[in-house]
């Protein structure tokens, strides 16, 4: 998966305990709480997001708005599992 944050590129992070409302990432350069980002899924246009909670490496981030269940599916079986 590929994050955004504003004014900066693209770089992959690792995705843990994803569910249709958001996930938790792995960040190099620690977030703010609340800031906007944008997680791109590979195959799948990139989300509104916001930060909800910083500890450590790992951050917490709220899709704007959820994924569809059907889609949220395929992202699963695409995701591997």
């Amino acid at each position: 998966m590929q994050l955004r944050r504003p004014g900066q590129h693209h770089y992959r992070v690792n995705v843990f305990d994803i569910s249709p409302e958001g996930c938790k990432l792995e960040f190099v350069e620690r977030p703010r709480l609340d800031e906007t980002v944008w997680v791109k899924f590979d195959g799948y246009d990139a989300i509104q997001s916001s930060v909800c909670w910083v500890e450590g490496h790992s951050a917490g981030i709220e899709f704007e708005r959820p994924i569809y269940p059907s889609i949220f599916e395929m992202m699963i079986a695409r995701l591997g599992g």
